[in-house]
């Protein structure tokens, strides 16, 4: 995403803040990279800053040995050796200020945003002279929201990932028809190879899980001692994501589906996917229906309708985890969580945003999740890929 400096100024004067200082140490805030725009094949071994007024010109903070490091970024470049000088240009550049967003999260609140060192805060407040505020929703708007061309790349995920599912689960039905024995990792891998066909990319190889291992939300699926054999009148569950291999554009799909292998689902798995999929589609269609009457909707408020759905049916303790994670370059983006469990995610649902819905309820014997995506546009929220409306049946 280009960096739009004018933009990013106008964000900080209706934020009333002074700036926005981007801070990286060896690869250790891709926020403050994706942001500029920074080569992820460049090396860079020193401390860099790079400093966006409010208003004026932006200020490159480079080490003498890796002048360049910043290339190419609108506005001038200064050069430091020592710490000395480091923080003497630091005072320079701030000089003035009073408020400053960094990657920086209060009380760790948000941690996906807290980027930058306890250490070097103290350093940039005591230099500068500033208070160093979160620079959580700055980052939201300029660099977890998406592109047009982004949503698009990210539909094309979306169906491709769909495509590769229901093969997987065709697999199990034939090796279960024929009676063929067929392992969790074995669909596993044959996923992986559909992806692969269709020109996709995942950092990590889908999940496939049985029963108990379904209880697991970040079930490791993988082959060894633990590999399941996928057996008749088991619960399936399947959740996989990936993007677009040949775009660096490109974003992520994710999303989880369950089966039962046999031809009618027990009661209690039927009551707990129930359950799971009315918390589901409480959280989708408060999401529509606030966004489309124009409302400001924060993270932590959808967390708490999917969440109390739940709890009215004695499940709570059992939904181990958020509701939902966003959704960008890596499949757990930057922007706003469904989340008022692990952290209260304060950040508002702003137009070009992406993340999951995906309760679920982890009962010794088996788990249930059911995960789907959604957009946020200018006027209206949507559902990306296709919905789970019932447990497929693998018989």
């Amino acid at each position: 995403m280009a960096l739009d400096v004018a933009a990013i100024q106008r964000a900080l004067a209706e934020a009333r803040l002074d700036g926005w200082l981007l801070y990286d140490f060896r690869g250790s805030n891709p926020i403050a990279r994706s942001v500029i725009g920074f080569d992820p094949k460049q090396i860079a071994t020193r401390r860099w800053f790079y400093f966006i007024p409010a208003q004026g010109q932006p200020v490159a903070i480079q080490h003498a040995i890796e002048p360049a490091a910043l290339k190419g970024v609108p506005g001038r470049s200064v050069v430091y050796r020592s710490w000395r000088e480091l923080e003497a240009l630091l005072k320079e550049t701030l000089a003035g200020g009073k408020r400053v967003a960094m990657e920086y999260s209060p009380r760790a609140a948000i941690p996906y945003v807290g980027r930058v060192d306890a250490g070097t805060i103290e350093m940039v407040r005591e230099a500068g002279g500033v208070e160093v505020v979160t620079s959580a929703d700055l980052v939201q708007m300029f660099e977890a929201r998406w592109t047009p061309e982004q949503k698009e790349l990210h539909d094309r995920a979306a169906r491709d990932v769909s495509l590769a599912k229901d093969e997987g689960f065709a697999l199990v039905r034939e090796r279960l028809a024929s009676g063929q024995p067929v392992k969790e990792s074995e669909v596993q891998a044959f996923i992986a190879a559909r992806f692969a066909h269709r020109g996709l990319f995942a950092d990590h190889p889908c999940i496939v899980a049985v029963n108990d291992h379904a209880s697991d939300p970040h079930f490791e699926t993988a082959a060894g001692p633990h590999d399941r054999e996928i057996k008749k009148g088991d619960l399936l569950l399947i959740d996989l994501w990936a993007k677009v291999a040949d775009d660096p554009r490109a974003v992520y799909y994710d999303a989880t589906w369950m089966a039962y292998c046999g031809p009618e689902v027990p009661g209690k798995m039927r009551e707990v996917w129930e359950t799971v999929k009315g918390a589901r589609d409480a959280a989708i269609a408060f999401v529509i229906d606030s966004i489309a009457k124009g409302r400001t909707t924060y993270g932590y408020e959808v967390d708490d309708v999917s969440r109390r759905y739940i709890e009215e049916r004695g499940y709570g303790d059992r939904f181990l985890h958020r509701t939902g994670h966003s959704i960008g370059y890596e499949v757990h983006g930057n922007g706003a969580n469904i989340d008022n469990l692990e952290t209260q995610d304060q950040r508002r649902l702003m137009s070009g945003l992406c993340f999951s819905i995906e309760p679920g309820v982890y009962l010794p014997d088996f788990g249930v999740r059911s995960e789907i995506d959604m957009y946020v546009g200018e006027r209206a929220a949507e559902v990306t890929g296709d919905i789970q409306r019932e447990l497929l049946l693998l018989a």
